[in-house]
């Protein structure tokens, strides 16, 4: 088979030199198939002769071009006066941020710790001594904070004002500049606030409305209302956010404005914070609606005389028959979520956006407590109870909190011995309480019904956790060990328990991580797998206890006492080894 005769390229004109173009197009199709438009020496093959030509042409190409104007050299970065990183920690900041793609302990199989939850912790505690992350190391710290959201507000505080300078450099950090860096720092200098408000990005003015907030909150609001009328719904959203700092019965009268904005969104947004605001008209208005559905049965309160087959006061229920415009500007949903009744639907927000003080004096002054425990006309328990939860979280009421999430040792709600029981979210309730009484309730709650319903709770206890929470957890692991199931039925919990143990119970556990014979009944391999978990938990709190060492600033030297005078050559306070 005979090779095809090569087409000829375009001629040139005499003395020109061969066009780009046509340079690559025969580079790419081949000599073979196109001949160069070059002149072609003798002894010289084709090919050689197009990258000759092709080299001349570049250099050609590039005197041609004209220097391009320099641009103007950025200021440099900020300043930041925070003590930087003991060198041991500095080593271990890398090495967490090195292994944040989890290579080096992700796998939950074997005994070596997570080095991809260890950084969360890693970086809390950093910011609790309030040290500034190296230079070098701030790309990929703002690496790792963009990948995981959860790193951001401990990543950003160790990062400071260098990574938001850095970040404007760089469009996958632009995050870093919706951070403003701390209750009291402004994104530019004071004077530049009304320039960066009126022609900043959006995350340039959302940092700078949550800053100037936090600093003066009447300052704040004004500098909203120069621009809200002209703002998009999606931005007036994310700035009415920005009012939860400091908010107060001063924010009123703007937050009523809004009510009657044109998003259905902004309107929902101002009636939750209103309804935040317990002496605001909003929330007298929701009180109104909802004490006239809800109340003590009238024959129940006036006695078995006059209601004989009454067995004691009640509750009864008339949930709303419309959702009038008026309910409707005050940030009642009309419609009803699938396959939920559209009375109930309403009911539940009117309670829920009542005052939660204003119900002691509706039930004749019973406390939280005594209200919860009177039964509920009809089936409209669960619905009353919900809405009351979703009010003590909101309005963050303790006393509310405790009367709901009742006694730890009750039989959790949904399971058959409390069938009618409503369904309240514990763990937002939880949250409600001080730390160490959320230890303690979560604490009781686990030693009585086990860790199967108490994921949740565990999440939003303290960290580390306090006694006694951390001894019922450990001892429940050890009951589930011994029960002879699988460790994998509480990866969630074993995940946490790494996370939020005392690092100073790694001791006692030490002797779960033994090796015994399989419990009768027991699932095949059952206790190895246990020895191997325990001991990943043992060494990971053994490792949160060897970083938060090496965060610990370094004590000075003390001078020597007489007749104690050093070692020679020992340092008083040795450096930690770094890993």
């Amino acid at each position: 088979m005979t090779s095809p005769t090569p087409t000829p390229a375009p001629a040139p004109a005499p003395g020109a030199p061969p066009a780009w173009a046509e340079l690559v197009g025969a580079a790419l199709l081949g000599t073979e198939r196109r001949s160069p438009p070059v002149a072609v020496r003798a002894g010289q093959s084709a090919a050689a002769a197009l990258l000759d030509a092709a080299a001349v042409n570049t250099v050609r190409r590039r005197a041609a071009l004209r220097p391009a104007p320099a641009g103007e050299r950025p200021a440099p970065a900020p300043a930041d006066p925070r003590p930087p990183l003991p060198p041991a920690a500095r080593r271990r900041l890398s090495l967490l941020l090195a292994d944040r793609g989890g290579t080096g302990g992700g796998s939950r199989r074997g005994t070596s710790p997570d080095l991809t939850e260890l950084l969360p912790q890693w970086l809390t505690a950093a910011d609790a001594h309030g040290y500034r992350a190296p230079d070098a190391l701030l790309p990929a710290l703002l690496d790792a904070a963009r990948a995981r959201t959860d790193l951001r507000p401990t990543a950003l505080a160790l990062a400071g004002p260098r990574a938001r300078w850095l970040a404007r450099f760089n469009d996958d950090w632009k995050f870093a500049l919706r951070d403003t860096g701390g209750p009291a720092s402004l994104p530019g200098a004071p004077e530049d606030v009304p320039r960066i408000w009126a022609e900043g990005l959006f995350a340039e003015r959302s940092a700078l409305l949550t800053a100037v907030r936090r600093r003066d909150p009447h300052a704040g609001l004004a500098l909203l209302c120069t621009t809200w009328a002209t703002e998009r719904a999606e931005d007036r959203l994310v700035f009415l956010d920005a009012l939860r700092d400091g908010l107060t019965a001063a924010d009123e009268p703007f937050l009523e404005q809004a009510l009657a904005d044109r998003s259905r969104t902004v309107r929902a947004a101002a009636a939750e914070l209103l309804a935040g605001l317990p002496g605001s008209a909003l929330a007298a208005r929701m009180a109104r609606r909802a004490h006239a559905c809800v109340g003590l049965d009238r024959l129940a309160e006036a006695g078995p005389a006059a209601s004989p087959g009454a067995a004691g006061p009640a509750i009864s229920v008339e949930a709303p028959h419309e959702c009038d415009a008026q309910m409707q500007r005050d940030g009642v949903v009309p419609r009803a979520p699938s396959g939920r009744g559209e009375r109930s639907w309403w009911l539940g927000q009117l309670v829920a956006a009542a005052p939660l003080d204003g119900w002691r004096e509706r039930f004749g002054g019973r406390a939280p407590a005594a209200i919860v425990a009177l039964p509920v006309a009809g089936d409209w328990r669960t619905e009353l109870h919900d809405a009351w939860c979703r009010a003590a979280v909101h309005q963050r009421d303790a006393d509310w909190a405790r009367a709901l999430l009742g006694a730890p040792t009750a039989p959790p709600q949904g399971t058959e011995a409390a069938p009618a029981g409503p369904a309240r979210d514990l763990a937002k309730l939880l949250t409600i309480l001080p730390a160490d009484e959320r230890a303690r309730w979560v604490a009781e709650f686990i030693a009585a019904h086990g860790l199967s319903d108490a994921f949740r709770m565990l999440g939003v206890c303290a960290v580390p956790w306090a006694e006694p929470l951390g001894r019922a957890v450990i001892d429940a692991l050890d009951i589930a060990r011994d029960a002879g199931s699988y460790p994998w039925s509480f990866s969630g919990v074993m995940g946490l328990a790494e996370r939020c143990l005392d690092p100073a119970a790694a001791d006692r556990l030490d002797m779960l991580t033994a090796l015994t014979d399989d419990p009768e009944g027991a699932a095949p391999g059952s206790v190895g797998y246990w020895s191997e978990t325990f001991q990943r938990l043992v060494a990971t709190l053994r490792l949160r206890a060897t970083m938060l060492t090496e965060l610990a600033p370094a004590r000075p030297a003390q001078p020597d006492r007489p007749g104690h005078p050093a070692a020679p050559g020992r340092p008083i306070a040795p450096e930690p080894e770094g890993g």
